[in-house]
């Protein structure tokens, strides 16, 4: 995708997927609010591999899905 998209429209869009965020636009809390989708997919390990393979110079990933209660998550 050529056009930046912000996370309500990605999370609209990509319900329950791994997003990889190229350019992410953040706030002044560093929360990402919009971005660039350059990959995205139910699984969280092809969408880090694509990351390494991609070598953008800023990114971020977002889960778009729920977390399970009792979930530990680690930064």
């Amino acid at each position: 995708m050529d056009y930046i998209l912000t996370v309500a429209e990605i999370e609209a869009q990509f319900p329950s997927e791994w997003i990889l965020l190229e350019e992410p636009r953040t706030n002044a809390a560093l929360e990402v609010e919009a971005g660039r989708v350059r990959w995205h997919s139910a699984d969280r390990d092809e969408v880090y591999r694509k990351a390494v393979e991609l070598r953008l110079a800023r990114f971020a990933i977002l889960y778009t899905g729920r977390i399970p209660e009792n979930t530990a998550v680690v930064l």
